[in-house]
């Protein structure tokens, strides 16, 4: 399922969150995709309960669930319903025709709503290095949401776990805090960065 164009990111509303298993429909055609989402530690009877199925059956009983040394954990989406995927021209024909996937996602449009929005490489990996950073106090916007604040510098994180995030300062909630976004779907906003860890860089826009 390839063309001649290459694959691009593309973004889609999952209804009924059902990302896991539009996860698993994606997987299952050779299709890349990536939800972000936090993993949380099961414990207790729930723990010995999946252990009992894993064994039995050989896996989880649901994607949701995956395993962390000895630790199982739970993958939960950080945006409801939104995951990506990473697919050619001839994917997105073919998962749009497919009757798995009829009804159950959409796929976002261009600002002109004439096709699939395409997302640029450079902003799928800085969204990524952000929501997979396991740092505490992100926030996370749609993009109806983030146009109300105001812009500042383009800046590039120097150290931490952040390191080489690129995006704005903007103010919210009145803490100056860097945003990186994904062009008319998703925006994530860390917690404060000190300014001596940031360096403004040119705006590629």
């Amino acid at each position: 399922m390839k063309d001649s164009s290459g694959p691009n990111w593309y973004a889609l509303k999952v209804f009924y969150n059902k990302v896991f298993e539009i996860e698993s429909f994606m997987r299952s055609r050779g299709i890349e995709s990536y939800i972000p989402v936090q993993k949380e530690e099961v414990k207790g009877e729930k723990y010995l309960t999946l252990r009992r199925l894993q064994k039995r059956d050989g896996h989880f009983p649901d994607t949701r669930y995956v395993e962390d040394g000895a630790m199982i954990k739970i993958r939960k989406p950080l945006v409801t319903s939104l995951m990506f995927f990473h697919a050619t021209k001839e994917d997105l024909l073919q998962i749009k025709a497919d009757s798995e996937f009829q009804g159950r996602a959409m796929i976002y449009s261009s600002a002109d709503r004439s096709r699939p929005a395409v997302i640029p490489d450079r902003e799928m990996a800085a969204f990524r290095l952000v929501a997979d950073s396991g740092e505490t106090g992100l926030t996370f916007f749609s993009s109806d949401n983030i146009t109300r604040y105001r812009q500042g510098d383009r800046v590039r994180v120097k150290c931490g776990p952040l390191k080489g995030a690129e995006g704005y300062i903007k103010r919210i909630k009145k803490d100056r805090r860097l945003l990186v976004s994904i062009e008319g779907i998703v925006a994530v906003a860390t917690s404060f960065i000190p300014p001596e860890d940031l360096e403004v860089i040119e705006d590629v826009s």
